[in-house]
């Protein structure tokens, strides 16, 4: 996997990775508080560096979080999970900011989907680029081999909320019948720290 990911980082070179092995944090401002994500590049380096140049860029500034998923809104889900979904909620019609980063799973990483873990969004592999999510409780089902997804490959899990998960909780309790926000909650900014 090492050797893949140092290719894919050079014929990618907007994903300028961190210093291999030391974790960085951001912090996440919410209308209800803010909570800290800590990465480590050394894990997911294509992932977090996906992340990190959002960042970095402040286009996460004008993020929102726009999906909250409970078990009471997907009665026709066989397999329920629990998330805060946020970023840049891009529509079908906008290109993405960057690229789509390759599809680090869970197999490859060692990563699991445990409560606060924060992972990407994607429809197939290889489409993620700024809408992530956050797990509330542990979500196997979304790792690799797990269900949720037909494809079986999971959910690209690149770091972990290490303060502030009572305000992921708290975004998470504002969910409604429909995971869909009507108005969805502007949050930003989004920096190092």
């Amino acid at each position: 996997m090492q050797r893949r990911a140092l290719l894919t980082l050079t014929a990618l070179p907007w994903l300028a990775p961190a210093a291999p092995g030391k974790t960085v944090r951001t912090r996440v401002d919410t209308p209800l508080g803010a909570f800290v994500i800590e990465v480590n590049p050394a894990v997911a380096p294509l992932t977090v560096a996906n992340y990190l140049a959002y960042v970095d860029a402040h286009q996460l500034d004008r993020a929102w979080v726009y999906r909250l998923v409970n078990l009471a809104n997907q009665p026709k889900s066989a397999h329920k999970i629990e998330v805060v979904q946020w970023g840049l909620n891009l529509k079908d019609d906008a290109p993405p900011l960057r690229p789509a980063v390759p599809h680090e799973t869970t197999r490859d990483t060692g990563l699991r989907h445990r409560d606060g873990t924060i992972s990407m969004a994607r429809g197939a592999p290889g489409t993620a680029t700024a809408e992530f999510f956050i797990c509330v409780g542990d979500q196997p089902e979304l790792d690799f081999g797990g269900r949720r997804n037909p494809d079986g490959l999971g959910f690209a899990a690149f770091g972990q909320v290490v303060s502030g998960m009572d305000v992921v909780r708290a975004l998470h309790r504002r969910a409604g019948p429909e995971q869909w926000l009507a108005a969805p909650i502007a949050i930003g900014p989004v920096r190092r720290v």
